[in-house]
């Protein structure tokens, strides 16, 4: 049964590329990979772009790129999906160079943005290896992908089902919490076959002003995320959720303000689910000690 690896690339429509350069590099620890024109490309490992940055003033997730380990698996998923009747565009050569892959679909997630289907990315020479100038270890990236997203949705019920009965996400657990009175967030979590608890997650917020709330990035040390904080602090970019601990993922993270206005969350010791063995839950806190909000 064709199913997707892990997420591979995301896409973000921003509106500067020069606050973000800076930003990429001295406080999330990633390297610029190459900037022509609006276009700029983001690594975080040996291949050639993790994130694709679009100066078109959007501030907000275009699309998200799923990858899969071979091109007939990836065929056999984008025939399934056609067979549901759900509308598959192939991607052009153009957009393919742009994004480093060999073969890549599209289909439009039910909240305006695209997921893509790709095989084959391209990795850099090993003489121009991946080079953080602020990390301590580097990112936990792999068979495991970038880390996760989550965009929130307008319609719980009918992204649900495309997440899980189109795209075939498998369902890792829920999270509800009343966050304020009578405010009640109702959020899900999955995770693909090579097991990170989460690479996409969602909520509904119907009058939220965006698509994505946050993208997640984790870190092979612990002292990454303290000394990622101490950066945050000292560059006076406001921070959303403090230092605290998740109980589901496990995950040791804070979260703080992208310059698209969307947060990010830089984490570590997130699990890795065994589907032989996992059981799905239900939490009633997002956080079981800090993320104290701001």
């Amino acid at each position: 049964m064709a199913e997707i690896s892990s997420l591979g690339y995301i896409g973000l429509g921003v509106s500067s590329l020069d606050e973000w350069q800076t930003f990429a590099a001295d406080i999330l620890g990633m390297q610029v990979g190459s900037r022509d024109g609006d276009v700029m490309k983001l690594r975080m490992d040996e291949y050639l772009q993790r994130f694709l940055l679009i100066e078109n003033g959007r501030d907000d997730i275009m699309f998200a790129g799923w990858e899969f380990n071979s091109a007939s698996e990836l065929e056999d998923y984008v025939a399934e999906i056609r067979g549901k009747d759900v509308e598959v565009r192939e991607l052009t050569d153009d957009e393919r160079a742009l994004r480093h892959v060999e073969k890549a679909y599209a289909v439009r997630d039910p909240n305006g943005y695209d997921h893509e289907f790709f095989f084959g990315h391209g990795v850099a020479q090993l003489a121009d290896r991946f080079r953080s100038k602020v990390l301590k270890s580097g990112f936990v990236t792999g068979e495991l992908g970038i880390g996760h997203i989550l965009p929130f949705c307008k319609n719980r019920e009918e992204t649900l089902g495309f997440y899980e009965n189109i795209l075939k996400f498998r369902l890792s657990d829920y999270i509800r919490e009343e966050v304020a009175p009578g405010m009640v967030v109702d959020a899900s979590f999955f995770h693909t076959k090579t097991g990170r608890h989460h690479s996409i997650a969602t909520a509904e917020v119907p009058d939220y002003p965006r698509t994505l709330n946050h993208f997640m990035l984790e870190v092979a040390d612990i002292d990454d995320v303290g000394l990622a904080y101490d950066r945050v602090a000292k560059a006076g970019i406001p921070v959303a959720l403090e230092l605290g601990h998740h109980p589901n993922d496990k995950v040791f993270s804070f979260y703080a303000q992208t310059p698209s206005g969307f947060n990010f969350e830089i984490g570590w010791g997130a699990i890795v689910i065994d589907d032989n063995t996992w059981e799905v839950k239900s939490y009633s806190q997002m956080s079981d000690w800090g993320h104290k909000r701001h």
